[in-house]
């Protein structure tokens, strides 16, 4: 699956920083070579609890109540609200920026 991670992360962000870019590209790794697993769905709990329980709180080491990390999840879902297609790699980015924590993939 050939795809401009880079460019649909600065639909959001026009200042994004390529080299967090990649290091999200590399840590999201096989999950981004199949359509399904390469996008989040925001109308599935199960799917924004592994958002939450996976990349939040297992990658950035958040602390942070369970509520405010869901609430940093749909205000990221609002964010990508007119896009068709929530990819990963951007939904973690602006979370990952959200939470001041870009450094751990440069």
């Amino acid at each position: 699956m050939a795809e401009d991670w880079a460019a649909d992360v600065k639909k959001y962000d026009p200042n994004a920083d390529d080299a967090a870019i990649k290091g999200i590209v590399r840590h999201c790794g096989i999950a981004l070579q199949k359509r399904d697993s390469s996008l989040v769905a925001f109308s599935d709990k199960t799917e924004l609890d592994r958002v939450r329980e996976g990349f939040l709180k297992k990658k950035l080491a958040l602390t942070d109540s369970d509520a405010d990390l869901d609430a940093a999840i749909a205000d990221v879902g609002q964010t990508l609200k007119d896009d068709r297609t929530k990819n990963r790699v951007t939904v973690y980015y602006l979370l990952a920026d959200k939470f001041g924590k870009l450094d751990l993939f440069r």
